[in-house]
This record gives structure tokens, C-alpha cells and sequence, in this order.
């Protein structure tokens, strides 16, 4: 009978342990001495981990051409940041391939030795924004949580996750946590036609949005910095190609030559965008310096 009882009492444990390391567990630290970069990953158990960035991009903020009065906004934003001032949780919108992204990276490199750090999180697993802050709230360095091309679609409950924690939250925001969104949305929702005549008017002429209006514009007001990205005219996208050409050591006499291919390549791929001029300097590269 003893044995029976231990056979199952063995069987029993067995079974807990496997339910147990299937079931979502609290998020651990790494070790923060492995990178100055990470991304947040969900397994499909619902396990969440920061795992680290062993290569981060070398981008410089020397290297960002022709978005001087956008760079000096976010690079004023990031240092007061690390220096312990107040600062702001900022949105990022506009045209493609315009540096949006790689400015936040270039300020990563510019402030790393500061105590900056990154935390790279995808829109669907805001929902754990909580949790990576509760991580993070007592280490000594300054993160910024980074989130990409950022947009919601109708009823995405990561929507509600990432507003509570900008503002209106019972628990306040950590002061060593911002976050940076990139997105080619300035209100970062769908917009239909149709939401249009929920605009009301009064009778002096002023015209109030309504309810649906407001909500969707409620999310982008809540980072308190906005910075707007434009398309290049041509003259800048040639001056971000020869910038990048020099960066690959071609020559000047060979910078002046690649005009017009440059100028092709952007038509054949519809965009004079700083990923276009890089793309291009690349191949150019490539095929002309020995």
C-alpha cells in the first residue's frame, strides 16, 4: 500500500512540475552587464524574457543627415533623461525611411556610456509594459522602451495597456523609464470618413470632435513630445547618398559620378527616403571601391 502511495505521490509531482513550466512565470532580470540593448520576447507558453542585443547597430548621430531640427529635439529629450532631469515620452510619425528609428539608436550610442539603455518591446506585447517596468524601476541606469512602427488596429487590447502606462495609471511612472514610439500614424488608429459626422458644431462656429475622435487622439497626446519627419526633397536625399558614400570610403570624383544612378534608383523604388540613400550607397559601394 506504502508503495502505491509513493508511486503516485511521485506521479503526482511529476504533473505539478510539468503544469508549473508551462504556466506564464514572472519576468526575471538578465544579466544587465550583457548588453546595453533588449528585446522583450513571448514564447508561445506565455513565458516573457528580455533577451539581450548582442550586436547593436553603430549608427551615430553624426551619421543623420538633413533632420537637424528633429535630431536636436530628441538629443535635448534623451540628455536631460540620463542627466536626471525631466524629460518626455516622445511619438515619432512621418514619411518612411526618414531616420526615425536610427536617430533612436544613434542616441543609444551617444548616451550608453551615461548609463543609457534600450528595451526594444513589439505593439503586441504592450500588455506586459507593467511588468518590464517593475523590472527595471530600481536599477540605476535610465531605459528607454522602444517601440517600432507603432499602430493599432480597432479593439487591440495592447491600446489600453500602452495608455494606462503614459498616463493614467494608479501607480506612477518609474523615473528611469521612457518610452519612444515610432509610426507613420500621427494618432496611431485607423481613421474612417465616416467618423467625421461625429463632429458637432456650435452656434459661434467652433467645431468639437466627438467621442470616437477624441479617444483615438487621446493615445498620441499623451507622449509629450511629438517630432514630425518630412520626405527629402532631392537635394537632400543627394546629400544623405554622398554622406553615406563617403562613410564607405568612395571617392569624391566617384560621389559626383553616382548622381544620376542615385537618382534612378530612388524612382525606381518611388522614395527619396535616408533607407533608399543608404541602399543605394551600398550597392554603389560595392560595385566601385577596390
Amino acid at each position: 500500500m506504502n508503495e502505491k502511495f509513493e508511486h503516485l505521490l511521485v506521479r503526482a509531482e511529476s504533473l505539478l512540475a510539468r503544469i508549473e513550466s508551462i504556466l506564464p512565470q514572472p519576468l526575471t532580470a538578465p544579466d544587465w552587464t550583457a548588453a546595453t540593448a533588449w528585446r522583450y520576447r513571448k514564447r508561445s507558453s506565455g513565458h516573457g524574457a528580455l533577451e539581450p542585443v548582442r550586436h547593436v547597430g553603430k549608427m551615430a548621430l553624426g551619421d543623420l543627415k538633413e533632420i537637424d531640427q528633429q535630431k536636436e529635439k530628441i538629443q535635448r529629450n534623451t540628455l536631460q533623461f540620463v542627466q536626471g532631469l525631466p524629460a518626455n515620452n516622445v511619438l515619432l510619425t512621418g514619411a518612411r525611411g526618414t531616420g526615425k528609428s536610427s536617430l533612436i539608436k544613434a542616441c543609444l550610442n551617444e548616451y550608453t556610456a551615461q548609463g543609457l539603455r534600450l528595451i526594444e518591446v513589439d505593439k503586441a506585447d504592450l500588455v506586459d509594459l507593467p511588468d518590464i517596468i517593475d523590472v527595471v524601476s530600481e536599477r540605476a541606469e535610465k531605459f528607454i522602451v522602444f517601440c517600432d512602427d507603432l499602430s493599432f488596429d480597432e479593439g487591440e487590447s495592447s491600446y489600453k495597456a500602452l495608455k494606462s502606462v503614459l498616463d493614467g495609471s494608479v501607480s506612477a511612472a518609474s523615473p528611469n523609464v521612457l518610452i519612444y514610439a515610432t509610426s507613420n500614424r500621427r494618432h496611431l488608429l485607423p481613421e474612417y470618413m465616416k467618423e467625421n459626422l461625429t463632429y458637432t458644431h456650435t452656434d459661434d462656429g467652433e467645431v468639437h470632435p466627438g467621442e470616437v475622435i477624441e479617444e483615438k487622439i487621446s493615445l498620441s497626446e499623451r507622449f509629450g513630445l511629438w517630432v514630425s519627419f518630412y520626405p527629402f526633397s532631392q537635394d537632400e536625399y543627394l546629400t544623405i547618398v554622398a554622406q553615406w558614400l563617403r562613410s564607405f570610403k568612395v571617392s569624391e570624383a566617384a560621389i559626383e559620378a553616382a548622381k544620376p544612378e542615385s537618382l534612378v534608383w530612388s524612382l525606381e523604388r518611388a522614395s527619396r527616403s535616408g533607407r533608399v540613400a543608404y541602399q543605394f550607397a551600398r550597392d554603389y559601394a560595392g560595385r566601385h571601391v577596390a
